[in-house]
């Protein structure tokens, strides 16, 4: 193999490397338990969403709203962006979007965690 086309592969690899480890949004905090918001509060993820679409509107999107990024947000790392059905941008962690729990309140707290075996603390 050339010298040239071995660096070409490591900078591909170096730099593949760095985007995974790119930090997050703004938006997004982590902590060595779980995600948060920029707030302090717990994020979570969905089972019935596929990747990268929210699954979760309507009623649903009132009791856990969605972690929305602003329409100039860039996907960094492990953060995407979904579209939602009202065409609203919502954050995603590989792939799953995130969203708060009506019933937490404050800081830290996990109440949503198994809700329904479906919701579970987003986790880093």
């Amino acid at each position: 193999m050339k010298t040239s086309a071995f660096f070409g592969i490591f900078l591909t690899l170096i730099l593949t490397a760095c985007a995974s480890m790119a930090s997050p949004p703004a938006a997004v905090k982590e902590t060595a338990g779980a995600l948060t918001n920029a707030n302090g509060m717990t994020l979570y993820t969905f089972d019935k969403d596929a990747a990268g679409k929210s699954a979760c509107n309507g009623p649903c999107a009132t009791n856990w709203p969605p972690l929305l990024a602003s329409d100039s947000a860039q996907a960094t790392g492990n953060y995407g962006i979904a579209v939602r059905d009202d065409s609203k941008k919502q954050w995603t962690y590989k792939g799953k979007p995130l969203y708060t729990w009506i019933k937490d309140q404050k800081p830290g707290d996990t109440t949503g965690d198994g809700v329904n075996n479906v919701w579970h603390t987003a986790k880093p």
